[in-house]
């Protein structure tokens, strides 16, 4: 049963510890569910458990619990079978090798934390992957209505920046997440997991405006966080910057050069 609460002594027969039991008890805010543990607990373990649950897992509420602003998308999302990960590679290394890329005015330390401040969406019938990759000819997507929270996301993000507790920031464009990932962290690359929620290839691909990504030193993460919630932001844990590969949902795409402009020309 899907929604199943687990308990103290079911958990403990499932051979989850006292500590990890609590910490998902304090993100989930009631008794977890088996997917709710299931989730949490699998990206506990691909963390490392270097940190805590709790500690690693902040900002990324909507894993465990689906809020108002997740939506499944339209019939002809539906009706697209949804890629596995491994699957996404061929999508990504198509995508960024024919987007251009914009450098970071300087490039990123190792280990600084990724987030997308802004809602989650499933949308991805008007981006390059639907164009590119499923053929699909939409009307451009309406965003007008989107300016104003746009503007009031860039206010408080670029007052951080000015204040030292992000290191960057910019918009989730063309290629969406990925791509843009890419040039945010480029040369470094980036580990990162996807919430469950939503489709993979949305999630990663989707190109709704009103999403940004911030890379920030680990020492800033508790008042980014803090004024995040000040600011009433929904926002999204992705993971952290690496040496020089990508990586996602624990899945390892390869070097960071594989995706950029040109590398397929030079090895043709």
């Amino acid at each position: 049963m899907p929604d199943q609460q687990i308990d103290y002594e079911q958990a403990e027969a499932l051979g989850i510890s006292h500590e990890a039991y609590d910490q998902v008890l304090d993100i989930v805010g009631h008794i977890p569910s088996v997917d709710e543990l299931s989730t949490l607990l699998a990206m506990w373990e691909s963390n490392g458990r270097q940190q805590s649950l709790y500690g690693w897992l902040r900002g990324q509420h909507h894993t465990v619990q689906r809020n108002d602003y997740l939506y499944t998308g339209s019939a002809d999302h539906r009706s697209i079978r949804e890629p596995k990960v491994k699957e996404c590679l061929a999508i990504a290394t198509h995508l960024c090798t024919h987007t251009p890329l914009s450098l970071p005015p300087s490039p990123l330390d190792t280990g600084q934390l990724l987030y997308m401040v802004g809602n989650i969406s499933s949308e991805f019938a008007d981006s390059e992957y639907a164009r590119q990759c499923l053929h699909m000819v939409e009307q451009p997507m309406s965003t007008g209505q989107n300016d104003e929270e746009r503007q009031y996301i860039e206010l408080i993000l670029n007052a951080l920046q000015q204040h030292s507790t992000l290191h960057i920031y910019t918009p989730v464009a063309a290629g969406g997440l990925f791509c843009s990932l890419l040039s945010l962290t480029v040369p470094r690359g980036y580990d990162i997991l996807t919430p469950r929620e939503v489709r993979l290839d949305a999630f990663l691909f989707g190109e709704e405006p009103g999403r940004y990504l911030v890379a920030l030193p680990e020492k800033e993460d508790d008042l980014f966080l803090l004024k995040l919630t000040e600011a009433r932001l929904n926002c999204c844990f992705l993971g952290r910057t690496t040496k020089g590969r990508i990586l996602v949902d624990g899945y390892d795409f390869g070097p960071v050069s594989n995706f950029l402009p040109g590398h397929q020309a030079s090895n043709a």
